[in-house]
């Protein structure tokens, strides 16, 4: 299977679900994270131009982390905009990546780059089988499915979860692939979200200080959130135990699967 995971900046992938991509490279999928913008912005001390480079190089050794593949477009952070030419761009690299599955934020969101990435992905649904629009790149013959990664806000529509997954057994993985970003998860997020536990410079205890953060940042939990999904897919017993979940909404764009196919979908 070939799932795509795209996100509007070069961490946005695996702080969504980055456990999930872990889980799909475990079972033999092809996964590829993309950022839609290359992060120039995401900082209070530095400068675009190094930052840039910076976040490439932290997108790539958190897809090592994860084993799966990486783009990051050079849309400037903070001026993604869901006009005709990121709509064709979004058009071309989901072609050429022929993915099963596509997974992206929900249009309500705090963060103008998330609704367009959303937006540009919805917009490019349908004409991703279109052979007349982009016609360099060869229209798909099946549409993905397309589902969106969890997020807490309740207006125009809270998240509905159409699938949860048990992601306990690679948490580590995805909270060694949040460290990669050292840049965003030790710099720049405690700053704007004001975390005022200081960050260890020691390697073994940051990643210790990042758990407890990520945990912070989520609360309540996600499980907790969509429990009733893990419950149906794992059983009572199981599923009211897991304390580690992703959870995914079904997009109505795109093919729809059926609830069977659905879960072979995610690991």
């Amino acid at each position: 299977m070939r799932i795509q995971i795209i996100g509007a900046h070069p961490d946005d992938c695996e702080f969504r679900c980055g456990g999930t991509a872990n889980l799909c490279v475990q079972r033999g999928d092809v996964v590829q994270y993309v950022s839609l913008t290359n992060g120039c912005c995401g900082h209070h001390e530095m400068e675009p131009e190094s930052l840039v480079e910076r976040r490439k190089s932290e997108a790539l050794a958190a897809a090592a982390v994860a084993g799966v593949d990486c783009q990051v477009l050079d849309v400037p952070d903070g001026h993604l905009e869901a006009t005709l030419e990121n709509r064709l761009k979004v058009i071309r690299l989901i072609r050429e990546f022929k993915p099963d599955l596509v997974i992206t934020n929900r249009p309500n969101d705090y963060h103008a780059d998330h609704r367009y990435t959303s937006q540009l992905v919805q917009d490019a649904s349908f004409l991703l089988m279109v052979p007349n629009v982009a016609p360099e790149v060869a229209a798909m013959d099946t549409m993905p499915v397309i589902t969106y990664f969890w997020d807490g806000f309740q207006k125009p529509s809270p998240f509905k979860a159409d699938i949860a997954v048990d992601i306990e057994s690679v948490f580590n993985n995805k909270i060694r692939q949040l460290a990669a970003h050292e840049s965003q998860f030790f710099e720049w997020l405690p700053h704007v979200d004001g975390c005022h536990e200081p960050v260890p410079n020691d390697p073994a205890h940051r990643l210790d200080w990042l758990k407890a953060y990520f945990e912070w940042l989520h609360s309540p939990s996600i499980s907790d959130s969509c429990r009733e999904s893990l419950v149906h897919r794992y059983g009572q017993e199981r599923g009211a135990s897991i304390q580690q979940a992703e959870a995914f909404e079904l997009c109505e764009y795109g093919r729809q699967p059926s609830s069977s196919e659905l879960k072979t979908l995610f690991p």
